[in-house]
């Protein structure tokens, strides 16, 4: 299934940070933080101004990109995990990433 966000939404996949065990204490899933990374999946046709003029996005498809703790909705699609936000509440977009 191919997901298209509309407007000014992006659909990402969280990057999962490798588990690091510390002083031999394994942490569990769940009081573990979710990652606040991602890669962008898939990116809407941009978002509609007043006058009608569409403001086309700054990130598109591949970016790495950093966003906030709480935002997004967390989806499921086809078994897979995935966020979908809008492109406001991301803080920014990794240069060096790949």
């Amino acid at each position: 299934m191919k997901v298209r966000p509309l407007h000014d939404r992006i659909l990402i996949r969280r990057i999962e940070e490798t588990e690091n065990i510390r002083g031999g204490i394994i942490i569990p899933d769940t009081a573990k933080e979710k990652p606040q990374e991602g890669i962008v999946v898939a990116v809407g046709n941009g978002k509609i101004l007043d006058d009608g003029t569409r403001l086309n996005l700054e990130v598109k498809e591949g970016d790495h990109i950093l966003f906030g703790k709480y935002s997004g909705t967390d989806i499921k699609i086809e078994g897979e995990e995935y966020l979908i936000l809008r492109e406001d509440e991301v803080l920014g977009i990794l240069a060096d990433a790949g």
